[in-house]
């Protein structure tokens, strides 16, 4: 069973639930996935953190991690807002990418999507609420078909 249907099973297994944190993590081979869920219901989700955990970086390159990042921003078209390549952190080696541009709100904050890629072996997707100064992590809402297709988009990069 791929990695993608291991966590559409453990989500379906969770049944509905609401303004509760729930976390999955499924593996095949060297490659984890965890999904940190704040609700969900028939169609959707309310996702904190998807994350892809593989060996398959740990001794990646700045130009790999920047190749990864830059198919991740061409697939993940699907989103809210479109992401785009931010910063590459050489000594760090992490990559990061967050929506381009962000989406408004009416009270000033803008709210984006943060993808890290990181040598060492890491994929991370967050949602943000950001403005005077501070930033809080907020629950992307996606149905249960962007939830998997972000997940298979994670894996096929590699």
């Amino acid at each position: 069973m791929t990695l993608i249907k291991k966590l559409q099973q453990a989500i379906d297994a969770l049944g509905t639930f609401h303004d509760a944190p729930r976390t999955v993590d499924v593996s095949e081979g060297a490659r984890r996935m965890t999904c940190e869920l704040r609700g969900l219901d028939r169609l959707a989700c309310q996702l904190r953190v998807l994350r892809l955990q593989t060996p398959e970086l740990a001794a990646a390159s700045r130009d790999r991690l920047q190749a990864i990042s830059e198919s991740l921003s061409s697939r993940l078209t699907y989103l809210l807002e479109p992401v785009s390549l931010i910063e590459i952190d050489s000594e760090g080696c992490t990559v990061q990418l967050r929506s381009n541009p962000p989406r408004q709100e009416d009270n000033g904050r803008a709210c984006y999507y943060e993808l890290l890629v990181r040598r060492g072996g890491e994929i991370n997707l967050c949602r943000y609420r950001a403005g005077d100064g501070d930033r809080e992590i907020v629950p992307a809402k996606l149905t249960r078909e962007v939830l998997g297709r972000l997940a298979a988009d994670f894996s096929a990069v590699l």
